[in-house]
């Protein structure tokens, strides 16, 4: 009873504070808030403008690496990081800022112009009352109908009801941008959901701690009848076109538990993940739910996803399980050919620049003091949201890695290229100097393919060279696109060798496979020299694995393995044998 009293006047206090003075509200809830929440069950109303039943059409969710045409922020409180931003995303896109009311605007131009940050090109300023800086959480989601048709904004049910002022921000942006707006805020796809923990890799894959699946059980505090977890995949698969939906532990210091805080995903296959040193606040669950991710799911591509580890600053030699603030370098954001990092202090900052830089080549790196806001729990990425672009030419391509000379006479490159008004023409461009001009090679759709994949062949170079390289995607109606997208002072890059003839004979060896073309049943020799443990599996041009064909041990000899290629559709595909101490592949093509 007496701590019930305690609390009830904590709360009663806060709230006068808060009404009293009007702070920066945090991105977690206040004492009020948590009390309301606790005591009555506030719904968050349907907007007016929303669509709340699925589009119409398979979509797929934007990931952020990818084209925009606005950055959206909201002018309230930090203004000196909010300029910085402004200063930076500029640059590279519209810059929406969303305002509370004319007197707001006014002040917001005061700032950017004592800042000496230019507002009279790339910045619009939108009146529309809000009640928080973090947009990332209750802000707009950009996802394609048809994969690069129309874009559509999504907007969930946001997970603070006494901020409703906030929820209402997804469809002014719909409206000043005239995009469709679908809602997930009625029956039966009503939903609580949060920008901020949630990540997608635009190719179905998303991330998230399971807050998503805690905040929507019944009885839940925002008024909801609640949904399971196969409810939920289902609501993200018709309103986001998330077919795999990957979910993590929450961590025991982010108390508001989103995976923005410590995690990033740079592109379709590479995660960059906070590190604390062994044992410290939230390193143990950090590194189980990575682990558990690494174990049980592969990329798009069918390969392990790699891992970039980042550190986690301390305050003064403090960690959050010591009540150190929760410094994040992954709490960045995409802006087309800039990111914009928080910094902190230069000793760490400067590591965090160069990891950035190493993991992005010819990216922008803008590192911005965010001290003053990490208290409340959130930085660069938390008051920043993304507005894709109408129409979007997309790439995925898969880098290639280290190729050997003595098993190819050119380095084939796939790329699915997409387009609404299709794709026209398309080029690999490479070099093996950065000093010297590019070479380009022609991209040619594969032969029947339907799922828009294009190939090129890099000539073979001498062992020992690395191949910097980049494609280039020309739409019907002239739209250019480059990925990486700073190309070409962006680039992906592999080494190549050649295994010398006196090498030792590897254990098992992958023979070539025939017929080749394939039509029918198809012919995989191995020879091992000793019996091994390993598998066979069937990868597409882009690498997704589309077949198990052996697994369990090669006998020592020579066995045939077996499949039938008339059961898979024509294109270009690759045969992986993988053992402990090798994995090889082969080209096959099926007609």
């Amino acid at each position: 009873m007496n701590f019930r009293l305690t609390f009830c006047l904590l709360c009663l206090f806060c709230h006068q504070v808060f009404a009293q003075t009007d702070p920066q509200l945090p991105r977690f809830l206040t004492p009020q808030e948590q009390w309301d929440m606790q005591f009555t069950a506030p719904k968050q109303a349907p907007v007016s403008g929303s669509i709340t039943t699925p589009p119409g059409k398979p979509v797929r969710a934007m990931a952020e690496w990818e084209e925009l045409q606005a950055l959206v922020i909201t002018w309230r409180g930090q203004s000196a990081i909010l300029g910085e931003i402004v200063r930076a995303a500029r640059l590279e896109c519209k810059v929406i800022i969303c305002c509370n009311d004319q007197a707001t605007v006014s002040s917001a131009k005061s700032t950017l112009t004592s800042m000496g940050v230019n507002y009279s090109t790339n910045v619009d300023f939108l009146v529309t009352p809000n009640n928080s800086i973090w947009v990332r959480d209750y802000g707009p989601n950009s996802v394609y109908a048809q994969d690069v048709d129309s874009l559509y904004i999504i907007d969930w049910i946001y997970n603070r009801p006494s901020r409703p002022l906030d929820n209402a921000v997804p469809e002014k942006i719909a409206d000043y941008l005239n995009i469709p707006i679908y809602a997930t805020s009625a029956a039966p796809y009503e939903m609580v959901h949060t920008g901020g923990n949630f990540m997608s890799d635009g190719m179905h894959t998303a991330f998230s701690s399971s807050l998503i699946v805690n905040e929507n059980e019944p009885n839940n505090p925002y008024g909801t009848s609640g949904q399971t977890e196969v409810e939920i995949n289902q609501i993200m698969q018709d309103f986001m076109g998330i077919y795999r939906y990957v979910k993590m532990e929450p961590l025991p210091y982010d108390v508001i538990h989103h995976i923005d805080m410590h995690m990033k995903l740079l592109d379709e296959e590479t995660l960059l993940v906070g590190e604390y040193p062994e044992g410290v606040a939230d390193g143990p669950q950090i590194e189980a739910n990575i682990q558990y991710v690494l174990s049980n799911y592969k990329t798009v591509f069918g390969t392990p996803y790699k891992v970039i580890r980042i550190p986690m600053p301390p305050k003064n030699s403090a960690y959050p399980d010591n009540g150190g603030d929760y410094r994040t370098y992954a709490n960045a954001v995409f802006v087309n050919k800039t990111v914009i990092v928080p910094f902190y202090e230069t000793k760490y900052d400067t590591t965090a620049q160069r990891i950035w830089e190493t993991a992005l080549p010819g990216y922008k790196i803008v590192g911005i003091d965010c001290n003053s806001i990490i208290p409340s729990l959130g930085a660069i990425h938390c008051i920043t949201k993304e507005v894709g672009v109408e129409a979007p030419l997309h790439i995925v391509h898969q880098p290639l890695s280290c190729v050997d000379n003595a098993l190819l006479n050119t380095y084939p490159v796939y790329a699915t290229l997409q387009h609404r008004t299709g794709i026209n023409n398309a080029k690999v461009w490479y070099t093996t100097d950065l000093a010297l001009p590019w070479n380009s090679v022609d991209m040619v759709k594969v032969v029947g393919d339907t799922a828009n994949v294009w190939n090129a062949d890099i000539p073979q170079q001498n062992a020992g060279a690395t191949v910097y390289y980049y494609v280039e995607a020309n739409a019907n109606n002239g739209k250019i696109q480059r990925r990486p997208m700073p190309a070409p002072a962006g680039y992906w890059k592999f080494c190549v060798t050649e295994t010398s003839a006196t090498a030792e004979v590897p254990a098992t060896t992958l023979l070539e496979v025939f017929p080749n073309p394939a039509a029918a049943i198809t012919c995989i020799p191995v020879m091992s020299n000793k019996s091994a443990k390993g598998s066979i599996c069937l990868f597409d041009a882009l690498g997704k694995q589309v077949a198990t064909i052996f697994e369990g041990t090669f006998s020592a000899g020579k066995a045939n393995y077996f499949f039938n290629a008339d059961t898979f559709a024509p294109g270009t595909y690759f045969i992986q044998m993988r053992t402990n101490d090798q994995t090889t592949m082969r080209k096959i093509v099926i007609r």
